[in-house]
């Protein structure tokens, strides 16, 4: 079925070549001036009966029934339209929001990201690019047309509410980052998820230095501040160009062949006690591992080949999609 709103626009069309060809009959047949033709064109299409301006001619009388006969036509199709056009876009949009819920309602294991700011934005981007399910939570009316536009499943409310959260899906998600526009909100958001999920895992920003501790005592399991960050970023670009341009091209480019991801093993994997040298899928031939953080939480970089795996390791690993998925293969318990 065509588009209500071009078929509405289509008789708006119709109407106005009406009364172009109301105001031209009468000013032929009757010879009346454009002002008198248009008023009698006027009130011929709305049907409103006010008096002729003069006695009409048989032809103008003809004229105007033929007038009459279109127009009321005309104007009773748009009125459908126009009607078609409002219940059609409410009763589509509440089978999308429907459908949408379902949609939240089955995710598990899922993200949440609180706020779809210039940063939510970039994460949901990369969120998407990976393929992992998330939602997003945002109460800032400018933003719902960008995020209805992109497809993605969203809630509209305060993320720092409950109800808000658990519409999310909170107590099924495997994460939460929490972008708001102050710590204040950041703060509020982290201690209400915490609260719901003991398990999630919360990623949280902070504009303030001196707030990084508030959200930490709140639950937050990793606070990120940008300018920090970005600080730290800026300056390896000004004195280790090179490093920063590798850094960019794997962790932001897109169809890179190579890429870095974690690896967590498990109990039982087959890589579990033995070294990163005599672990096959590690060998010569596979991914290069670029660190690992050990079970207890240490962090080790650049670990030497001897290094005996535990499970619980997280090995991060450079190489392409497919040694890695072997990695993968091999971690699991």
């Amino acid at each position: 079925m065509p588009d209500p709103l071009r078929r509405l626009r289509f008789v708006i069309l119709i109407l106005l070549l009406l009364a172009l060809v109301g105001i031209l009959g009468y000013e032929y047949i009757e010879g009346m001036s454009t002002l008198d033709a248009a008023y009698m064109t006027v009130i011929t299409l709305a049907t409103v009966g006010y008096r002729e301006l003069k006695e009409l001619s048989p032809a103008g009388k003809l004229f105007t029934m033929f007038l009459i006969v279109i127009g009321v036509g005309t104007l009773a199709w748009g009125l459908q339209i126009a009607v078609d056009a409002i219940v059609g876009e409410h009763l589509s949009r509440g089978v999308w929001r429907h459908r949408m819920i379902r949609t939240i309602e089955a995710m598990k294991g899922h993200y949440i990201v609180c706020g779809h700011g210039r940063m939510g934005q970039q994460i949901t981007a990369r969120l998407r690019r990976e393929g992992d399910p998330f939602v997003v939570i945002e109460d800032n009316p400018e933003q719902i047309p960008l995020l209805e536009k992109l497809g993605y499943a969203f809630i509209v409310g305060a993320a720092a509410d409950d109800h808000v959260l658990l519409a999310a899906g909170v107590q099924r998600a495997r994460g939460l980052v929490a972008v708001g526009p102050t710590d204040a909100d950041n703060i509020f958001v982290t201690l209400s998820a915490r609260g719901l999920n003991p398990d999630v895992y919360i990623v949280a920003r902070s504009v303030k230095v001196e707030d990084e501790e508030k959200l930490r005592r709140a639950g937050a399991d990793k606070v990120l501040s940008p300018y920090i960050t970005g600080g730290r970023r800026m300056a390896v670009a000004l004195l280790r160009p090179t490093v920063a341009d590798f850094l960019d091209v794997v962790m932001h480019s897109e169809g890179l062949q190579f890429e870095l991801e974690e690896v967590r093993v498990g109990a039982g994997s087959r890589l579990a006690g033995r070294s990163l040298t005599d672990a096959g899928v590690l060998g010569p031939s596979g991914p290069t591992v670029m660190g690992l953080k050990r079970r207890t939480g240490e962090i080790q970089a650049g670990p030497p080949g001897t290094y005996i795996i535990q499970p619980g390791d997280t090995l991060i690993v450079l190489g392409t999609e497919e040694q890695i998925e072997a990695v993968r293969g091999a971690a699991k318990g």
